[in-house]
């Protein structure tokens, strides 16, 4: 049954995908058209569901609700360290290990997080980096329902860092209390964002934008590459500085 729902899915957004032939269109977005919809719809129900469920989250005391976003985010250190070790990165795969240790013992099951005083800061990498690391194609950037921006590379990787330990041995409850956390917290931290959003001449298009800078910090640990144009620049004004100093001379 879900084959047949993602084949839906995708014959969807072939039908919703953004002109070939116009000029304008941004190829990371071929389903641009889908996406906005998606946009919109995403933004209704943040009205009218998240963000007052946000508000009155945010009357919980913030140690409780810190320790709480702790815990989950505690739970998602048993990937990162696989994902650290897949990638190369040996020590960062000894410190997402020694900060579940710690923060799952000394940290009262990751209630408290005691590894980053301590100098073990977290080393986060998904399954979804791993794959853009070796060089996998990102794909296409698709608004999902409720779960915002991406690109399939990013969640397509969530199916194998969810095989880990110890997600496959949660609850459902605990599973739905795990989302209800952190989205509730993230809502409450974009608040600040709000304004700069609600500026911008476009919106989707600026959370697009903000999207990809932060997906390509992750792929490459804040150190991305410089677009294919910055260079081109570069070689233009390098060639009217040559010139310049022929005439000069």
């Amino acid at each position: 049954m879900k084959k047949y729902g993602l084949l839906l899915f995708s014959v969807l957004l072939v039908g919703c995908s953004s002109t070939p032939e116009d000029p304008y269109a941004d190829p990371r977005d071929p389903f641009e058209d889908f996406n906005r919809g998606m946009w919109e719809f995403n933004r209704d129900v943040d009205e009218v569901v998240i963000q007052p469920a946000a508000n009155v989250y945010d009357d919980v005391p913030k140690p409780i609700r810190t320790s709480l976003y702790n815990a989950v985010e505690n739970l998602e250190e048993p990937s990162s360290f696989v994902n650290n070790i897949l990638q190369w990165k040996l020590g960062d795969a000894g410190i997402s290990l020694g900060r579940f240790l710690i923060n799952s013992t000394v940290g009262l099951v990751g209630l408290f997080d005691v590894a980053t005083p301590i100098g073990l800061e977290k080393k986060e990498e998904s399954f979804g980096q791993t794959l853009a690391v070796w060089g996998v194609p990102e794909g296409p950037y698709v608004m999902l329902p409720l779960m915002g921006p991406t690109v399939i590379v990013d969640r397509g990787g969530d199916y194998a860092d969810r095989q880990y330990f110890p997600y496959p041995s949660l609850t459902w409850p605990v599973d739905i209390l795990r989302y209800t956390v952190k989205g509730l917290e993230m809502r409450i931290r974009l608040r600040d964002q709000e304004q700069v959003l609600e500026n911008s001449l476009d919106p989707y298009s600026f959370v697009k934008d903000v999207y990809y800078q932060r997906w390509q910090d992750q792929v490459y640990d804040g150190n991305p590459p410089l677009p294919e144009d910055d260079f081109e620049d570069f070689d233009d004004f390098d060639d009217d500085f040559e010139d310049f100093d022929d005439e000069s001379r």
